[in-house]
């Protein structure tokens, strides 16, 4: 005989299977993933991937090697992660053409505001990620994993690309005779975080100048030219 399970304060047979989730655990945890992320993203720029180790993570992180690895699974896994937090700016699950300030640059309606809007959040972007992603590109070693990987960064580049060039084409003419596969290979290659690391690390380039000089140049060569407003007629000196 199957005895009837007991209502003690709002336990059920469902309520009752689910594991309990501790805030203070949940909290700790999420604590650690971020100092792990941290240390993640500031050795894989310094040491390359080839000279980060787990265990140098660990260390800067204050964490065994076995939490990190728990946490992230491969180094590999580890650099997506650090690659994805520094893109977005935070740990949420929320893709980057998906948050606020995508709205904000759907709801305009002027080509050179949406440029301006999308540079703001591309320089901060290449600010936290470049370093991230020049060595996952410049890795020699890393095996089927981070070339997925590489694979799969150069595919996001080339959505994002070809969501600004769509965006720009609702709401103004293109550049004559501009195709937009052209337009997205053109957007695909000025936004490539190794140009944003050349600029900022060896030419001296400040962010704010990046986010400028990005918004310009976009504007410069995809947008049609803008129609010279008509110059007024002189008046002739009385004699």
């Amino acid at each position: 005989m199957v005895k009837p399970y007991p209502i003690l304060a709002g336990v059920t047979p469902e309520t009752a299977t689910r594991p309990y989730r501790s805030p203070v655990r949940a909290e700790r945890a999420a604590r650690t993933r971020a100092a792990i992320l941290a240390a993640a993203g500031t050795l894989f720029p310094a040491d390359g991937y080839a000279g980060t180790t787990m265990r140098a993570v660990a260390r800067a992180a204050g964490v065994s090697v076995p939490t990190v690895e728990q946490a992230f699974g491969t180094k590999a896994s580890l650099l997506k992660a650090a690659i994805d937090v520094a893109i977005a700016g935070d740990d949420e699950p929320v893709a980057v053409l998906d948050r606020p300030w995508a709205g904000a640059a759907r709801a305009t309606g002027d080509a050179r505001e949406l440029l301006r809007l999308t540079a703001g959040v591309l320089a901060a972007a290449q600010a936290r990620s470049a370093g991230l992603m020049l060595a996952l590109f410049e890795a020699t070693a890393g095996g089927d994993e981070l070339y997925a990987l590489r694979r799969q960064m150069v595919a996001q580049r080339e959505i994002t690309a070809a969501w600004l060039v769509d965006r720009l084409a609702e709401r103004s003419a293109l550049r004559p005779r501009l195709r937009r596969a052209e337009a997205v290979d053109t957007v695909w290659a000025l936004i490539d975080p190794a140009l944003f690391d050349r600029l900022t690390r060896h030419r001296g380039w400040t962010v704010a100048r990046y986010e400028r000089w990005i918004a310009d140049t976009l504007a410069a060569a995809l947008l049609a030219p803008q129609p010279a407003a008509p110059s007024r007629p002189t008046r002739k000196k009385a004699p």
